[in-house]
Formats: structure tokens, C-alpha cells, sequence
């Protein structure tokens, strides 16, 4: 951050008259102590001042005389005049300087207008599992990277927003989000890349807010990251938020591929309210409203047809290899959620449908989840979508410092249409429903740093050889975050 100088403060003096003030001074200083100063005397001082200032005196005159008066009067004038250019473009300097900032949200450098902005920001999450029970064949207890991700984002102008984030957690990179923003105003935003789908409620909340570790059973319907065009923005003070677009399409709970695979669109949209947002009341932390996809797909293969995962990460459903996806999809979610003070409450429904094929047999088939996460803060601080902003007293040892600490539960099922079996997935292999709950603890130890451990268990209806129950899943996950 600069200070602005004082020819920028409405009660600045202006150069002229503190720069004669100043001259005066130093010429008439001695005179208070020796009397009345010569002409020579005042033109030897004025020389001094004009070296210090870099100015240039004039040539002695001819005959050898000193200047007069008026003379030393207009190289006074002249000391002024250049004092003053030097003092603009001192101010002129400063406001074309840019502004620098570090600190916990990462490190920013803006125009000095504010016009142009680049922030770059990272999320690194670093995860230990370990199975106790549940766990398929080729799935180990094992630490990883969860989580690389640097992002560069910012403004380009007051009407064009941009955000870059790879992904370099894994065996190869990839690409995150990737777009650009047309700000018409805070009430239509056009946005232009890959971003995340406007459907699901979990699916929207950043990684790093996440009360538990992995996102729950519903984010397994809903699309992720897609690309195509968006149209979104806020209305009535921000007490009504709106999306929808038009995108490539995407399988459940997955990132779209890079480029079409079937000539056919998506259509996605989300409503949501706040109503009492603006209110310091006991409704204030309330949000609600539904989101929804339609469009066509044709094809087989994982680009068309979708796995599903338990938190733990572990697929548990499949559709069989023949099976085709052959006409519309449509996704529709309710959600909501309700936070006051240390509370926390999020809570979201969706219902996938599909027109499969196989050969001469179709269907249309309909899976649906739903999730209930509470939360509650320890230490006081509060919590909201977004995750405890900040610890009241960030760790600091011997020092009386200890962090935030926040309790999560969450309950969630997802049901596969009883349809699909056994012409379309494999009973033996494939379970009909998976119910889900974990409990953890979190440790914010400050606003970049974070420390998660979860118990999760999963059961099955299903999903093993003789139409018996998939094994019950146990495991233990622990998280290292840092964000900024």
C-alpha cells in the first residue's frame, strides 16, 4: 500500500507558498542573529539552495557585479516553478504505482485505479487412508496428494473478470476451472469456460470449505466441472442468486472431457434465495432453491455413463459395458442450508434420470441420493458455506492460542433404480443402494491452515456374488490443508 502525498490532500499547502516560506527561511535565518543580510550574502545562500535542488545558477554578469533584487526575486520564481514540476510528477508517480499485497488470501497486484488485478491464490490438501474393513481387492491404506492447485485470477478492465487453475495432484496435470467473466453488472455476468455445473449444492462449495473430507452421496449425481457458456448473477440486494447455461454435458459426479463427444447439449440452471441475508437476524444464514440439467447423449463408455463412488472413494456401481446411454438425461436437486452462529445445517436431494438401451431393450431409469450435514463450531467462531473464515485466536503455542474446532456429522443414501438390474448392471458386482455416515473433527489452526480427520462408513444393499450384501466400508481419513 502507498500513502498519498500531500498535494493530493484537500488541505494541502499548495508548493508555491510553503517552498517561499521554506526559501525565506533559509536565507533570512541568520539575519534574526547578525542583522540584515547582504545581497551578496543572500545571492552565496540562494547558490546553496540552487545547488541542493539541482538547479542551474545563472552566469556571473560581464562586470563582475551582483544580481540585484529583483533578479534574485525571479530565480526564486524559477526554484519555485521547479520545485512544483518535481512535486507533480512525484504524485503523478504514485498514482500510476501498483498496488502490492500479501497476506492470508494469497498475494494480489492491482493497477492503481483498480482497474487490473492478477491474485494468485493455492489449495494444497495432503490425505493419509486407512481401511479397517470393506475395502476391494487393489485398494491400500496409503498416503497422497489429494490436492495441488495454484490459481491465477483476477480483472482485465472493469468488464472482464478471468480464473486459471490447473491441477497437479495425481499422475498427470489437468485443468480445473478455466474461464473468463464478462461483468456487465453484479445482476448479469456472462461466464465463458469450464467451470462447475450450476446444479448441485455440495458440488458448488469449494474444496476447501468442505465440512468432511470427500463430498457426499448426491455430489455423485450431479454434474462438475463442464464447459460451455453461462449467464448468472444476483438480484434484489443479493437476496436472489441465478445461473444458466448451456454446456457440452458431462456424466454424473464427473468433469466434462475436453471437447464434445456426442453433437448433443446440456442445459443447466440454479435458483437460489436468501431472503433474510441483508437482516441481522435469527434467519439470516438461510439459503434455499433447486437446481436442474436437461439435454440428450448417445453413447457407451465412461464419457456417457456414470460410476458411483462412496466418500471413501471406492466405486460401487457400474453399468455394464454393452449398455448405451440413448436419449435424454435430466437432473433436478432441492437444496438448502441454515447457519446461525456455531451451527451448521446443509442438506440437499437429487434425482438422475437416463434413457439406457441394451441391445433391443430400453428404459429409462432414475438413481437418486440425498445428504444431511451438521456442524457445529467449539470454539465460537461461526460457521457458514464457506467454511470457518477465520479462528478468534489462531494457534500459538504457549501463548494461549488454540485455533477453531469444529464437530461435522453427516447421514446420506443413494438408490439405483431397481430397473437396472440385472439387464443393466451386474447384481454380483454392482450394489442397488449405498448408505453413508461419517463423523469428524477439524482443526482450523489459522485462516490458511487446516487439520481434518474423519470416520466414514458405508453399507451396501447388494453388490457381491449369491445377491448378498457388499461388505460394510470402514475407514479413516485424515487431511493436511492449506489454503491461501
Amino acid at each position: 500500500m502507498h500513502h498519498r502525498g500531500n498535494a493530493e490532500r484537500g488541505t494541502a499547502t499548495p508548493p508555491r507558498y510553503w517552498l517561499a516560506g521554506a526559501i525565506a527561511l533559509v536565507l533570512a535565518g541568520p539575519a534574526f542573529a547578525q542583522g540584515t543580510p547582504t545581497v551578496e550574502e543572500l545571492q552565496r545562500r540562494l547558490e546553496a539552495l540552487e545547488q541542493r535542488l539541482g538547479a542551474t545558477a545563472p552566469q556571473a554578469s560581464a562586470d563582475g557585479q551582483a544580481p540585484d533584487v529583483a533578479a534574485l526575486d525571479q530565480r526564486l520564481r524559477v526554484l519555485e516553478r521547479n520545485l512544483e514540476l518535481q512535486e507533480e510528477a512525484r504524485v503523478a508517480r504514485e498514482k500510476e504505482a501498483a498496488v502490492v499485497a500479501v497476506n492470508d488470501k494469497g498475494a494480489s497486484l492491482k493497477s492503481a485505479n483498480g482497474d487490473y488485478e492478477v491474485k494468485i491464490r493455492g489449495l494444497l490438501q495432503g490425505d493419509g487412508r486407512f481401511f479397517s474393513a470393506g475395502e476391494p481387492a487393489g485398494t491400500y491404506d496409503t498416503f497422497l496428494l489429494r490436492t495441488a492447485r495454484p490459481t491465477i485470477e483476477g480483472t482485465l478492465g472493469k468488464w472482464v473478470g478471468y480464473r486459471f487453475t490447473p491441477e497437479f495432484a495425481g499422475d498427470s496435470a489437468s485443468i480445473v476451472d478455466a474461464y473468463a467473466d464478462l461483468k456487465f453488472s453484479p445482476a448479469a455476468t456472462v461466464r465463458l469456460g469450464k467451470f462447475t455445473s450450476p446444479v448441485g449444492l455440495e458440488r458448488l462449495e469449494s474444496s476447501s470449505a468442505l465440512s468432511a473430507i470427500e463430498r457426499a452421496l448426491p455430489s455423485e449425481l450431479a454434474p462438475n466441472r463442464d464447459i460451455g457458456a453461462q449467464l448468472q448473477g444476483e438480484l434484489a440486494k443479493g437476496t436472489v442468486s441465478y445461473g444458466i447455461g448451456v454446456f457440452n454435458g458431462t456424466v454424473d459426479g464427473r468433469d466434462a472431457v475436453t471437447t464434445n463427444p456426442d453433437n448433443e447439449f446440456e442445459y443447466a440452471g440454479r435458483l437460489f434465495f436468501e431472503p433474510f441475508r441483508n437482516d441481522a437476524n435469527f434467519w439470516s444464514g438461510l439459503g434455499f432453491g433447486i437446481g436442474g440439467s436437461v439435454g440428450d447423449t448417445e453413447g457407451t463408455g465412461n464419457n456417457f455413463l456414470p460410476r458411483y463412488r462412496t466418500p471413501g472413494q471406492v466405486q460401487f456401481f457400474n453399468y455394464r459395458a454393452a449398455v448405451a446411454a440413448d436419449g435424454r438425461r435430466t437432473r433436478w436437486s432441492p437444496q438448502g442450508y441454515f447457519y446461525r452462529n456455531s451451527f451448521g445445517l446443509l442438506a440437499e436431494y437429487i434425482e438422475s434420470a437416463q434413457e439406457l438401451r441394451v441391445g433391443a431393450t430400453s428404459a429409462e431409469l432414475e438413481n437418486t441420493a440425498w445428504q444431511a450435514t451438521i456442524s457445529w463450531v467449539l470454539t465460537g467462531e461461526d460457521a457458514s458455506y464457506r467454511g470457518v473464515a477465520k479462528p478468534s485466536s489462531p494457534f500459538s503455542p504457549g501463548k494461549g492460542g488454540w485455533g477453531a474446532w469444529e464437530l461435522v456429522g453427516r447421514y446420506g443414501e443413494l438408490d439405483v433404480d431397481d430397473g437396472a438390474f440385472p439387464l443393466f448392471a451386474d447384481p454380483a458386482l454392482a450394489a442397488r443402494s449405498a448408505q453413508s455416515w461419517t463423523v469428524g473433527v477439524n482443526w482450523y489452526l489459522n485462516s490458511n491452515l487446516k487439520l481434518v480427520a474423519n470416520y466414514l462408513q458405508t453399507g451396501f444393499d447388494g453388490g457381491a456374488a449369491g445377491g448378498a450384501d457388499r461388505a460394510t466400508e470402514k475407514a479413516v481419513f485424515t487431511r493436511l490443508q492449506v489454503a491461501f
